[in-house]
């Protein structure tokens, strides 16, 4: 009979519609974790940058610190073996410096956010210490 027919269409439209508010559902949950892992993973990279002891204000051009791709305004995390945790002033610079003459130096800094690499080679330049 016609009727059966139409309440078996109203019983597939009843399950469709329910399906879709499913779907949306679980579209709308995944949306949202999705959105919580990016802003989680935001944050620990925030967190994950290491504290810097030192920045550097003054890039001489031609010096070893300019060959090496310093930047002025690059924060210094990790200098040789200096680092935030052992860092005690300028000087712990300084004596990593004159004890790697010649040698490269392996120096983390922060630039714009991101940790950079940078290797470093102090030695004798035409100006003055052996960075400039």
């Amino acid at each position: 009979s016609p009727a059966g027919l139409q309440n078996d269409h109203k019983a597939l439209m009843k399950q469709v519609e329910e399906a879709l508010h499913q779907l949306h559902a679980r579209e709308k949950e995944k949306h949202a974790k999705d959105e919580a892992e990016a802003l989680a993973e935001a944050m620990s990279q925030k967190q994950s940058l290491p504290q810097a002891f030192a920045k550097v204000n003054a890039v001489t051009p031609g010096s070893p610190a300019s060959i090496s791709g310093l930047q002025v305004d690059d924060e210094i995390v990790e200098f040789g073996s200096v680092n935030v945790n052992n860092f005690q002033s300028l000087q712990n610079i300084a004596t990593v410096v004159q004890h790697s003459e010649g040698r490269p130096l392996s120096v983390t800094v922060i630039r714009s956010g991101k940790k950079v690499h940078v290797g470093l080679t102090p030695k004798r330049w035409a100006g003055k210490g052996l960075l400039g």
